[in-house]
């Protein structure tokens, strides 16, 4: 029973190491989604075409905000023709995990 603990200790810290990069990884990722739904329902929606790339670009830099995302204005790139929107944003959240940085970079794309 003893040649099991050190096996049992170590599977428990390896599921307590994968447990924490969970929280710390995760809520990002979430945010992202949310944030490319917005994205892709701008891009469809058909009144989206008759407004300006500027209007447009202000209004997804709105949205990121909203969701905490650090988007700046030059970080998202709209494109309006012929009806038609294409809308490409990248942006970078950091994430520290156990005294590293890790930068995740996320480019949600919308439109044809």
């Amino acid at each position: 029973m003893t040649a099991r603990a050190p096996r049992l200790i170590a599977g428990a810290a390896v599921l307590l190491i994968l447990i924490v990069l969970g929280v710390l990884l995760v809520p990002p990722y979430a945010t992202n989604w949310r944030f490319e739904s917005y994205v892709n329902a701008l891009a469809e929606d058909s009144s989206t075409s008759k407004r300006s790339a500027e209007a447009v670009r202000a209004e997804v830099v709105s949205q990121a905000a909203a969701l905490g995302l650090p988007v700046r204005d030059d970080d998202v790139h709209v494109a309006i023709s012929e009806g038609a929107v294409k809308i490409e944003v990248l942006y970078i959240v950091q994430v520290n995990v156990a005294g590293y940085a890790v930068d995740l970079h996320f480019r949600p794309a919308a439109g044809t």
